[in-house]
């Protein structure tokens, strides 16, 4: 071994405790790179297998009814390779307790299973199923206990239906269990599948010969647009309600963002943490330097030249960025199999098998080494300035002058002495001071993210079930009714309020930019709805004209007091353009919004109605199930309580994230505080000479590093803000939109958090100052 490495392990010794804490830093960055980077392939490669397996369809068209006639000629169609119609209804099912309410999608299955979105088999179906039972849904079975050969009961059209489990089976188009669009998260007890014979389906719910949807397989991908315009022409005298492609769909489309939320997590938190440890490894070298100065100058006058000496000290770099990368390589790799498979298993995808992509090990081993090469060259750039002969002499003190603030004497002598030498040693080491407080603000940046994904999602939350819609339950009729049916209902149930809706889907287009979507009609004095612009000024419903969400807006490239095209399916009407007067918040799902009276007349039909809102204090879930034409009844109670359970999971995961901020804010105090004390020995010597105890020095230390943390809070409240900007914006999508509003609470929350890692950091140098030997730094200036 070589002298100089020889000597380089001494000074990895001689600094072990921040080498460590560095190393845990660059650590950490490539674990969660790796980790998160081979656990996003292993989901993707996990769905397309899934996809591919069970033949995923490429898209689901929802109608009135359409015959099998017409299905069958569907087939025709160039660049169709398979379709398969079905009956699919959402009922309640019966359940033990009165008060609970839940519901079942019944789905029909063609006599030999069907050839798309075919049954992943978990259990049972050993025959052929019959009409008398049913096969379940693998969430919902296990969400609720449900075994092979017990009896579950839905209501269809106010009859009880008794139906035996006869299998249960995962399915690739329900990998994530949501009932609509509006649903924030998956209640997997109360909303599953279940699939039943189509001669049952079409039996009980009056589909004899027909279907409500047609899933549709193609063979490129490339012409789906232009099948999908066929398609409209075709099945238009059908009652087309919406085509919705694979990327589109509910649970695909929540899959597709947890990816890309994966995806992201892996690229930015990585580069987060490496550009602090760059901030530490420049910062410790540029002392590691300046301490050896008369050694520096002996290997040089021995024959070393710069590049030699300089890459010397760059190796201390180097070994951070090679322990940190075999620990957090070897960490990610390891975890990516638990990792993967507890995704899946969340998504209920089966695991094709864990694939480890080299490159991933390559890139983070790139992205170390520029990092760490890069911090160890700039931190070890003074090594050039050191001649020989100069470093056998004590480097010549700085230019000593006056500061900013010592300039203000009517405030200056105000300042007690020891927060004097606080403020004049910042001065000292700007830069240094510059990019601690840089790194810190980066921490508290960090802090502030998983605060403000929770306080979002309990403000969307809020603002959507307890703003902007007030009603406490809505009712949805299995197929569109007269408004006379208000009347019938008040009489079943004891209601505050009651307040028709209709609710049917349409596509909207602004030139070539189209998107399907559900218009919702109200009355324009709507009691239950309340709309906001995006300057959160209140708006009322026109009597002409259209509200949009930000999302479609979006998507449509439309502005308020712009034109839209609304196309109907429905056969006969013809499409009809409307303007829109305002572009309103929804924060979850994407809808769009008119005067019912206005919706009836220009799109549907007078008098018509798909459902109603209500306020009431009775349990209409009860009162309602047996009641024929009711599809479903949702409580907002229940979306409640489903959101409070969601949030002890997601304490958890803020926990996770706090912790990753804390340790770039320890390791940064740290190893800030150790060199400090190094290069001030001499200070506290004499400090200690004049009268302070080390208590009094510990105290001033401390001030050090409180006025840093404060500063970088300061700073951090910006960076943090864009942090959020950029977050809301990434995950913000058709179907969430996540408030870009800043509370202070959360800025409040992650300083408390900062400010606790500063104090740990702080105590742990604490033993450091006791056991400063203060004679031995009078004796020599040479440590």
């Amino acid at each position: 071994m070589k002298k100089l490495d020889v000597r380089l392990l001494r000074m990895v010794k001689h600094s072990k405790g921040q080498f460590i804490s560095v190393t845990v830093i660059v650590a950490v960055a490539l674990c969660i790179y790796i980790l998160f980077s081979i656990t996003s392939i292993n989901i993707q490669n996990a769905v397309d297998h899934y996809y591919s397996t069970t033949n995923m369809n490429d898209m689901v068209i929802e109608l009135m009814r359409v015959p099998q006639v017409a299905v069958d000629d569907l087939k025709s169609i160039q660049g169709i390779s398979a379709v398969q119609g079905r009956v699919s209804v959402d009922v309640p099912l019966q359940v033990a307790d009165k008060d609970e309410k839940v519901n079942i999608r019944v789905v029909s299955l063609p006599k030999n299973g069907g050839i798309i979105n075919k049954l992943y088999t978990v259990a049972g179906i050993r025959a052929e199923l019959g009409d008398d039972n049913v096969i379940l849904l693998e969430q919902f079975a296990n969400a609720r206990n449900i075994k092979i050969d017990e009896i579950i009961t839905p209501y269809i059209n106010g009859r009880t239906h008794d139906l035996k489990v006869s299998g249960i089976a995962a399915s690739s188009e329900y990998i994530y269990v949501m009932e609509n669009d509006q649903s924030l998260l998956p209640a997997l007890d109360k909303f599953g599948v279940a699939y039943v014979t189509e001669a049952f389906a079409q039996s009980v719910f009056g589909y004899k010969g027909s279907f409500n949807e047609v899933l549709i397989k193609v063979d490129d991908q490339s012409n789906i647009e232009d099948i999908i315009d066929l398609l409209e022409k075709k099945l238009d005298k059908y009652g087309l309600k919406r085509i919705t492609k694979l990327e589109d769909q509910l649970s695909n489309n929540v899959l597709v963002q947890k990816i890309d939320g994966i995806e992201m997590m892996s690229s930015v938190l990585p580069v987060m943490f490496l550009m602090v440890a760059a901030i530490i490894i420049s910062i410790m070298l540029s002392r590691i330097v300046n301490n050896d100065r008369m050694a520096i100058g002996v290997l040089k006058a021995l024959g070393y030249g710069n590049l030699s000496v300089l890459s010397h000290y760059t190796k201390y770099a180097m070994a951070i960025g090679l322990a940190g990368s075999v620990t957090g390589i070897t960490g990610g790799v390891l975890l990516s199999k638990p990792m993967s498979e507890v995704f899946v298993s969340f998504f209920n995808i089966p695991l094709s098998g864990i694939q480890i992509e080299y490159s991933y090990i390559l890139n983070a081993i790139i992205l170390t080494s520029l990092f760490c090469v890069g911090s160890g060259l700039f931190g070890a750039r003074g090594i050039l300035r050191i001649m020989p002969a100069d470093s056998m002499r004590p480097e010549a003190p700085k230019t000593g002058k006056r500061i900013l603030l010592e300039r203000i004497t009517f405030l200056w002598r105000y300042v007690p002495f020891s927060w004097k030498m606080v403020i004049r040693n910042i001065f000292r080491n700007k830069r240094r001071f510059a990019f601690l407080v840089l790194g810190l603000a980066l921490a508290y940046g960090i802090n502030v993210v998983p605060l403000y994904m929770t306080h979002s999602m309990v403000s969307m939350f809020e603002l959507q079930y307890g703003e902007y819609q007030k009603m406490d339950y809505t009712v949805n009729f299995a197929q569109p009714l007269n408004k006379g049916i208000i009347t019938d209902l008040s009489r079943l149930i004891e209601a505050k309020k009651i307040e028709p809706r209709l609710e049917y889907p349409f596509e909207l287009a602004n030139g070539w930019r189209k998107k399907s979507v559900s218009i919702i009609g109200v009355p324009q004095q709507t009691a239950f709805y309340k709309f906001e612009d995006k300057d959160n000024n209140l708006v009322k419903l026109p009597d002409k004209g259209i509200f949009i969400t930000e999302a479609i807006a979006k998507l449509l490239n439309v502005k308020e007091g712009e034109e839209i095209v609304v196309k109907s399916f429905l056969p006969g009407k013809e499409d009809v353009s409307l303007r829109v007067t305002s572009i309103v918040k929804q924060y979850l799902g994407a809808n769009a919004y008119m005067n019912i009276e206005t919706m009836q007349a220009l799109l549907l039909d007078k008098q018509m109605i798909t459902g109603v809102s209500v306020a009431s204090e009775d349990n209409l879930k009860e009162k309602l199930k047996d009641v024929k034409n009711i599809s479903a009844v949702s409580s907002i109670g229940d979306i409640k309580q489903s959101f409070v359970d969601y949030l002890d999971t997601m304490n958890l995961a803020i926990g996770f994230y706090m912790l990753f901020g804390g340790i770039l804010g320890f390791a940064l105090i740290y190893n800030a505080t150790i060199i400090s004390i190094s290069e001030r020995t001499m200070e506290f010597a004499a400090l200690r000479i004049m009268g302070f105890d080390k208590k009094d020095i510990y105290g001033m230390i401390s001030k050090e590093n409180s006025l840093t943390a404060l500063i970088a809070i300061i700073v951090g409240i910006p960076l943090g803000a864009s942090m959020i900007n950029g977050m809301s914006e990434s995950f913000s999508s058709e179907m969430i939109t996540f408030p870009a509003a800043l509370s202070p609470k959360f800025f409040l929350q992650a300083a408390v958090a900062t400010i606790i890692f500063v104090i740990i950091a702080q105590l742990a140098t604490l033993k450091k100052i006791y056991n400063l030997n203060f004679i031995d730094a009078l004796k020599s200036r040479i440590s």
